[in-house]
């Protein structure tokens, strides 16, 4: 067969170039869902240490949590990183033809053996497990073009309204917002809390008392004596909500009868829960960003389409 095609080389080329041909447009009318996968699921796990150094992420944290992961069928390689903002992502990357959500299971289960030798404020924070891909799919920005809302507005609008319909769309493993929803800002002063005898721990465990959602119970419920008529819910204001109100909460009480007050050794104001991050945008800081990531199974030219969605009674950008 092969000496038929080398003594008849002009008919072997037109062979070729009708293959050829056939392929290319075959490619252009295969569907997206047909096309090959050419790299693993990945499940991604992250972990936020509030305060910590990356050193100290990665010994307290992230070590822990690699020891478990052991005995996961068709695991690869694990790979993992931290940032001073004490952020720890890590990433575990599977086998061609793994099932993701079966991979995801695993290492929920596995980092449940984990998350008890983990620091507590990490567990308060919450440890996420993802089918996602670490890479940025999307970047959509969101703008005040009159200037008349701030980074903080933009970044709570973001938080508040967009990024649950956006991660709901399909193909879309993760969304992160660049920037914070509002938050209050207990500013200590050192010299205060000095002269009243007075730690930071002190003032957490005060505001954890008194700022907490509780149930004030009802009267006139069963069982009630003979006789009573009224039977009504009892409703109270336990949340906290402006900075004055937080300057009241009570640090301590002297025998004397004097209190010492929040106010006395802070400032309260309504801020952004973080401000590690800052974007810029035409040089205006007016800004809100998300950015979405794409499941580590979905296509990410299926998965991105531009369209004017409404989200929130709002016009905005929209990935699916």
């Amino acid at each position: 067969m092969s000496r038929f095609f080398i003594d008849r080389p002009i008919f072997a080329w037109v062979i070729a170039i009708v293959i050829m041909g056939l392929g290319i447009l075959s490619i252009l009318r295969l569907p997206i869902s047909q096309y090959p996968s050419i790299a693993g699921p990945s499940v991604v796990i992250g972990a936020t240490y509030p305060g910590a150094s990356a050193e100290t992420v990665a010994d307290t944290v992230v070590q822990i949590i690699e020891k478990e992961m052991t005995g996961l069928d068709g695991l690869l390689y694990i790979d993992s990183s931290t940032t001073s903002t004490g952020r720890a992502t890590i990433t575990l990357t599977f086998n061609l033809g793994t099932n993701p959500d079966i991979a995801q299971v695993q290492v929920q289960n596995k980092l449940s053996q984990a998350e008890s030798n983990v620091p507590e404020e990490v567990t308060r924070q919450g440890v996420t497990v993802e089918k996602s891909t670490t890479g940025f799919l999307m970047v959509i920005g969101l703008i005040s073009d009159d200037s008349t809302r701030t980074a903080i507005d933009l970044a709570d609008y973001l938080n508040s309204y967009m990024v649950d319909p956006v991660s709901r769309l399909e193909g879309v493993g993760k969304v992160e917002v660049f920037g914070s929803e509002y938050a209050m800002r207990i500013r200590l002063d050192p010299q205060k809390l000095k002269y009243y005898d007075l730690s930071p721990s002190t003032v957490v465990d005060a505001i954890s008392a008194q700022n907490a959602q509780i149930s004030a119970g009802s009267f006139g419920a069963m069982p009630a004596p003979t006789g009573q008529e009224l039977n009504a819910t009892v409703t109270a204001q336990s949340l906290l909500r402006t900075p004055e109100d937080f300057e009241r909460i009570v640090l301590r009480t002297d025998t004397d009868g004097g209190m010492v007050l929040l106010r006395d050794v802070a400032r309260a104001e309504l801020g952004t829960e973080n401000y590690e991050i800052t974007g810029f945008y035409n040089g205006s800081h007016r800004r809100g960003w998300q950015s979405s990531t794409r499941e580590s199974t979905a296509s990410g030219v299926e998965t991105v389409s531009w369209r004017s969605t409404p989200i929130g009674g709002a016009a905005a950008s929209a990935v699916r």
